[in-house]
C-alpha cells in the first residue's frame, strides 16, 4: 500500500495532466464561462476583500472574473511568496505596476497595501465532491489560511478549477481545512460539511 504522500502525488500529477491536456483555447472559453457563472453567484458587499490569482501553467485564467467583481465593488488582492514558506496578499488596483512574486507569478509590489482576505479564491491541483482540496505541495495556502485563523479570521474558501480536476476522492488529515465552494466552468457547488 502507498503511503498518503504518494497517493496525492499520483492524484495531483493526474488531475493537472488532464488540466494540462485542455485545449489552450478552450481554456479561454473555459475563464470567460467562469465569470458569467462565477461572478453573479458569489455573495459578497461592496468593499468586501478578495484574493484571486494569476494563472501560471494551464491554470484557469481568473482576470475576468476579478474584473467583474472589482466592478462589484470588491477590493481585490493577489498573493506574493515571501520566502520558500510565506505568501502576503497584496492590494491589485488598476494601473499599478505588476513586478515578479515567486513560483513564476507576478503581482502587485511591496508599495501595494497588504490585506487580509475574506474571500480567498484558491487554486488548487485537485478537488472531489466532499470539498477537500488537493494543492500543488507547498502548503503555501495552507499556511496563510493558519496565520489567519490564528489571528481569529475565518475567510470564505473557494477553490477555482476545471471540472476535469475533481477526482473521486482526496485523501484527508485531521489538519486539512475544507472549502466552502468550488467555482469550475459549469459553475459554484457549495459543500455542505465545510460548514
Amino acid at each position: 500500500m502507498s503511503s498518503l504522500k504518494e497517493l496525492k502525488t499520483q492524484l495531483r500529477g493526474e488531475a493537472l495532466g488532464r488540466r494540462d491536456a485542455l485545449d489552450p483555447a478552450w481554456r479561454i472559453e473555459a475563464a470567460l464561462q467562469v465569470a458569467d457563472r462565477g461572478a453573479p453567484a458569489l455573495s459578497f458587499s461592496p468593499g468586501t476583500i478578495i484574493s484571486g490569482f494569476l494563472p501560471i501553467r494551464s491554470e484557469i485564467d481568473l482576470r475576468p472574473l476579478m474584473a467583474r467583481l472589482a466592478e462589484r465593488g470588491a477590493r481585490l488582492c493577489l498573493p506574493v511568496v515571501l520566502d520558500r514558506e510565506t505568501i502576503v496578499f497584496r492590494e491589485l488596483v488598476r494601473g499599478a505596476e505588476m513586478v515578479s512574486t515567486g513560483f513564476g507569478t507576478s503581482g502587485p509590489g511591496p508599495e501595494a497595501a497588504v490585506l487580509d482576505p475574506e474571500i480567498m479564491l484558491m487554486p488548487l491541483a485537485a478537488f472531489d465532491r466532499r470539498g477537500h482540496r488537493l494543492g500543488y505541495g507547498a502548503g503555501h495556502y495552507d499556511r496563510a489560511i493558519d496565520r489567519l485563523h490564528q489571528r481569529g479570521l475565518k475567510p470564505h474558501l473557494i477553490g477555482i478549477a476545471f471540472d476535469c480536476q475533481e477526482v473521486e476522492r482526496v485523501p484527508n488529515e485531521p489538519h486539512d481545512v475544507m472549502l466552502a465552494e468550488i467555482l469550475t466552468e459549469q459553475g459554484l457547488r457549495r459543500f455542505a460539511a465545510a460548514g
